[in-house]
């Protein structure tokens, strides 16, 4: 939804809406791309146990997974290839530079401590750089609003599955403070559709905040998120013993000051995200670690935020980003194995400059220009309008946006890397209106299209006579099967409908995408057809009643159409529909008992070919906030 029908739990107005996504705070009805605003309440009656759970409720977003909770998840924005979106939490990129693309892994982000979460679809590289073609996704976790508080939730299900999670904090004139912690684990169902053994999970994590205001105008932000994690997985072939570890940690020290009386706020900052990734193989007799991955992302950041007046804003700033990789796959014997650094550096300025020069209309524009140390300089531009003659009852948006995706550390220097591959670059536009009529209802559609060029997919080498140079490891004269190479190219085009609407004590919501992402690579054998494990049509609707005697209760459904499951190859993933039901009665202030049945019809279906998901499941939790 498009900025829109999903706000109206969380507020009455959406001028009262601000935007963090867009690294400064924007009114709602200013923002000319489209968005959408999950508020805590919007969380709370979902009842999600992971981020992404949350998400593909939203228009334009589907989800993959190799089986439950903690197995490879990918999201597509749009039909966007998994590693082209951005992750934020309190304003911290998450991001694994030994990862295959070089994104962010969702399998193991939950919703913990979330108190919002915003989705800035299209690409988005003006403010965030690499790796934002599909768009962002935003989580801010709870801020205090007392001088002591805390709340806590504990719920428990089918497959032995228990998750608990607790935070507390406070505000003062001086400080606002909060830190949370969590602890979720699974016995799981088998990760191979046909295995029989299940397939565990287990997280720990925890996140803080913590503002101190040194004096009139300036302020210290610390911010930090944890998370440790095992999860068993199958292999190709069925089921095994096989099991991951990952720990990741970000965290973030960041100066606001404000100057020109005001008019001018700074931010100065640095960031850092770790990812260490380990698998296991119990099977074997001498070296049980099959995978050994580590990356660090290391950030700079000067943000400033220049307000001419009510009409006229501009943003700018200037980052350092360093990332840093080691990998290795380690053989079964006692041969030692060796971790070689990688690394690249990329420097940035960028600059957005909104106005409105009339009541309702609001115009932008912004340029960012990028140097990489490995392929050198990219310039990406922005433009947009968003208008509303109402206050925000009506809302006509247009924008076009440029975005790109430098080539990850693996693709440039692993076995299968090239280093000289050039960064992917996307331009997409889209048209979207909104009507609102009061709080009764609201609807929104959006059309969009996107371009990408010199997407990076991996080349297979000639299985007979002579090999060409680039099928051998670099500097040695070992032969390898296959490269990485800017081979291909894709456009994508859709349409997203949405719709709210409330009576009296009932109330309903529900949205549909259709979305054309397909294959434009000149002389492809798989030119024209739709990308991999992208749905050409998503539904989702919700409907139920909401008594002010504090139980609500509701029939929520989802819907994916037919997918190809891999770029080559005619094998498909059926279409299916999953129908969940939701109930939570407030028990007494602060206090909610809340329980629900996921897939209720118990529908077998899968999102990677050969992966098991999840079937009928039950949860009964409770949550406090005190």
């Amino acid at each position: 939804m498009a900025a829109s029908a999903e706000e109206a739990a969380d507020a009455s107005t959406a001028d009262r809406i601000v935007v963090s996504a867009l690294r400064t705070p924007v009114a709602a009805d200013r923002v000319a791309d489209s968005v959408t605003l999950l508020g805590e309440a919007q969380i709370v009656a979902a009842q999600p146990i992971a981020l992404t759970d949350m998400l593909l409720r939203t228009p334009g977003i589907s989800v993959s997974r190799n089986g439950g909770y903690g197995t490879t998840t990918s999201l597509r924005i749009r039909g966007a290839d998994a590693g082209q979106s951005v992750m934020v939490i309190d304003g911290m990129r998450l991001s694994d530079s030994s990862s295959t693309a070089g994104g962010y892994g969702f399998s193991n982000f939950f919703v913990d401590d979330a108190e919002r979460i915003e989705i800035l679809r299209g690409p988005q590289s003006i403010l965030w750089g690499s790796d934002a073609i599909g768009g962002v996704v935003n989580v801010r976790t709870r801020r205090p609003t007392e001088p002591l508080e805390g709340s806590f939730a504990v719920e428990a299900g089918t497959h032995d599955t228990v998750s608990a999670r607790a935070g507390v904090g406070g505000t003062s004139e001086a400080v606002d403070w909060r830190l949370s912690a969590s602890r979720f684990t699974t016995d799981g169902i088998s990760a191979r559709s046909n295995g029989t053994e299940d397939d565990g999970y287990q997280r720990s994590a925890a996140s803080g905040t913590l503002t101190f205001r040194v004096a009139p105008g300036v302020s210290l932000d610390l911010r930090g998120y944890w998370s440790d994690s095992q999860n068993d997985f199958d292999g190709t072939s069925g089921d095994s013993l096989a099991y991951g570890r990952t720990e990741e940690w970000s965290g973030y020290a960041g100066l606001n000051f404000t100057m020109l009386g005001g008019r001018l706020a700074n931010r100065v900052a640095v960031l850092q995200t770790e990812t260490d990734r380990q698998n296991y193989d119990p099977v074997r007799s001498i070296r049980q670690i099959t995978f050994d991955a580590h990356g660090r992302v290391r950030r700079f950041e000067y943000q400033g935020t220049y307000t001419f007046s009510d009409a006229v804003q501009a943003v700018f700033g200037a980052e350092r980003e360093e990332q840093r990789m080691t990998t290795a796959s380690p053989s079964n014997s006692a041969t030692p194995y060796v971790l070689t650094p990688e690394k690249a550096d990329t420097d940035s300025v960028y600059g957005e400059l909104r106005v409105t020069p009339v009541v309702g209309l609001t115009v932008s524009g912004g340029a960012r220009y990028d140097h990489q140390s490995r392929f050198g300089g990219n310039t990406v531009f922005s433009a947009g309008a968003v208008y509303t003659p109402n206050g925000g009852a009506t809302v006509l948006r247009a924008s076009y946006d440029e975005g790109f995706k430098a080539p990850s550390l693996y693709q440039l220097f692993s076995m299968y890397g090239v280093n000289d591959l050039k960064p992917e670059k996307a331009k997409g536009w889209e048209i979207g209106a909104e009507q609102g009529f009061g709080e009764a209802l609201r609807l929104s559609a959006t059309w969009f299209e996107r371009d990408t060029d010199n997407l990076i997919d991996f080349a297979y080498c000639p299985t007979s006579g002579a090999l060409p140079d680039v099928c051998y490891v670099p500097g040695t004269t070992t032969s390898r099967f296959g490269y990485y190479a800017n081979v291909k190219a894709s456009h994508a085009r859709g349409l997203e409908l949405a719709a709210s609407a409330r009576w009296g004590v009932l109330f309903a919501e529900g949205n549909y995408s259709w979305i054309e992402a397909e294959d434009r690579t000149e002389g492809s054998a798989t030119y024209g057809r739709q990308l991999q494990r992208v749905p050409r049509h998503l539904a989702n609707f919700e409907a139920g009643v909401d008594l002010p005697q504090g139980l609500r209760a509701s029939v929520a459904g989802r819907y994916s159409g037919e997918s190809y499951n891999a770029a080559t190859g005619t094998a498909t993933l059926d279409d299916y529909w999953l129908v969940d039901l939701r109930a939570q009665w407030q028990v007494r202030e602060g206090l909610i008992l809340q329980g629900r049945i996921e897939n209720v019809g118990d529908e077998k279906y899968e999102t990677v070919s050969g992966y098991g998901t999840l079937g009928r499941t039950v949860y009964l939790g409770l949550r406090s906030r005190f």
